[in-house]
């Protein structure tokens, strides 16, 4: 896998995209899903929080499990990287509902972050400092200091922000509530004043009821593309919607043939005690080109859509690659670095290009 990688770091998106294979499977037991990923800064390593209340550290580079953390206490969700090697913040699934920041090199806890009075949907680091943001069940989204174990401000809603997003400036961000279908834009040195602008999803997703789309249901992501153009609002039904993230309207739906995945979205009723929601299974790749995203549960594998394919009809847009896979997928990461992508379900897939493809 290490000759491959190399060879393949610097090659160009658009140029390997349709040639993802499978690379690397790690069995898990049998019992347990995965609910989150994330790779680090440097693509070195790959991060995923699991419902057995354990986080999963693997280095991405070599193709090799690295180390188990396990928070019984407390249950594990969103598992993320921090800007600081070997340190990582993870959202409680139990006994309460604060933020934990871990330091991985001994197991030990930095600091708490506690305020938080409903389970914490999302969790999005600053791309330029040591800030973060939170969005919860109890209507707030909070925003964090590493360095200090309180908020530094919040923001208030009538209707659940469950999930919420930067800019690649750090100078915006992006709160969306599935119950309003409104995506509500601040500046983030003015977070207290009201929205600079407000997306209203309602009459978009009334379009795609018949492709079994449920207006008010079931978005699992919100996403900014790293060239700041787009956004991308997952969603566990038969598509996706890709924004223009200045005006707000709606470039393509991404359509997914194979139609809803079986995985719970934040806001979700937990029915079952050992269910879980479960991070986006769509992403940009870093070129903010491409969204590649999980076939769906009825069918394995990948599925890319080009964002510079022109519009079809009723601003549906179909895959323009199939990438096959005997696994499904429930949350999907790009290497930040690398030409390399990570899903996983029950089970983890590494993914590189097949060079004899190209």
């Amino acid at each position: 896998m290490t000759a491959d990688h190399a060879t393949t770091q610097f090659t160009k998106v658009q140029d390997v995209v349709q040639n993802y294979r499978p690379s690397k499977l790690f069995k898990a037991p049998p019992t347990t899903t995965y609910t989150s990923i994330d790779f680090d800064d440097t693509g070195e390593f790959l991060l995923l929080s699991r419902s057995d209340d354990t986080i999963q550290l693997y280095n991405a580079k070599a193709g090799a499990h690295a180390k188990e953390l396990k928070s019984q206490k407390y249950g594990t969700a969103l598992a993320r990287f921090t800007h600081h090697p070997m340190s990582v913040l993870y959202a409680s699934t139990k006994i309460d509902d604060g933020i934990r920041y871990l330091s991985m090199h001994d197991n030990n806890f930095i600091r708490y972050f506690k305020g938080h009075q409903g389970r914490v949907t999302s969790l999005c680091l600053s791309p330029s400092g040591d800030h973060f943001l939170s969005g919860s069940l109890d209507n707030t989204v909070k925003l964090w200091d590493f360095r200090s174990p309180h908020p530094q401000g919040e923001l208030s809603f009538d209707a659940a922000p469950y999930l919420v997003a930067y800019d690649p400036s750090a100078s915006v961000i992006a709160i969306a509530s599935t119950p309003a279908q409104q995506i509500l834009l601040y500046d983030l040195k003015n977070y207290d004043k009201p929205p600079f602008a407000e997306f209203d999803l309602l009459e978009t997703e009334k379009k795609y009821i018949h492709l079994g789309q449920r207006p008010a249901e079931g978005w699992t992501g919100i996403e900014f593309s790293n060239n700041g153009k787009y956004m991308l609002i997952s969603t566990n039904g038969p598509g996706h919607y890709l924004i223009d993230a200045f005006s707000g309207d709606l470039i393509h739906y991404l359509h997914r043939p194979s139609g809803n995945t079986h995985r719970l979205a934040p806001g979700d009723v937990l029915l079952d005690g050992n269910a879980s929601y479960v991070q986006a299974d769509a992403c940009f790749t870093p070129d903010g080109r491409y969204v590649v995203g999980a076939a769906g549960s009825s069918k394995p594998g990948l599925l890319v859509w080009d964002a510079q394919e022109p519009e079809g009809k009723g601003r549906v847009l179909e895959p323009t690659v199939d990438l096959p896979c005997t696994k499904p997928a429930a949350v999907v990461a790009h290497n930040p670095r690398h030409n390399q992508l990570a899903s996983a379900d029950k089970e983890l897939v590494m993914w590189l290009p097949d060079m004899d493809l190209t």
